[in-house]
């Protein structure tokens, strides 16, 4: 049997201003020469997402809210995955995996853990392979299918 650990995000305020300071200088390149996506995303609108996650961005809001669910990592396949295993009050209680897609985080779950626990659901949701505090794969392979059959 694996080994489960408790996990709290806790990133280091130097990490953060690295972050940051690395965003604040970027070298941008000219600008594309159509006023569409057909050349891909637009520099006007990845330089308004660089400044965001620079200037605006409240990541320790976003940690304190994700806090606030139990999370743990374990390892699956040989490869470390951190999960929110969010167990609920009612004795009937049944087990849910929600999964995110690519891109995304379990993030986009915030919302629904609590009323799927209430409802009377314990979550699970594991953070894919390479994404969010999920280790990352060191070779291919790591399909739908593959993942559906280690969750």
């Amino acid at each position: 049997m694996a080994h489960i650990a408790p996990f709290r995000i806790d990133v280091p305020d130097a990490d953060l201003a690295d972050l940051g300071e690395r965003l604040r200088r970027t070298r941008w390149p000219e600008a594309e020469c159509v006023d569409d996506w057909s050349q891909g995303i637009p520099l006007a609108y990845t330089r308004e997402l660089a400044d965001y996650w620079a200037n605006e961005y409240d990541w320790r809001a976003r940690e304190t809210a994700l806090n606030r669910f139990d999370q743990f990592t374990t390892e699956i396949d040989g490869l470390p995955i951190h999960f929110i295993h969010q167990r609920s009050d009612r004795e009937d209680a049944f087990p849910l995996i929600i999964t995110h897609g690519w891109p995304g985080s379990s993030v986009e779950f915030h919302k629904v853990i609590e009323p799927l626990n209430a409802a009377g659901y314990h979550v699970v949701c594991p953070s894919l392979p390479g994404y969010g505090f999920s280790g990352k794969p060191t070779s291919t392979g790591w399909s739908v299918e593959r993942i559906a059959q280690a969750w």
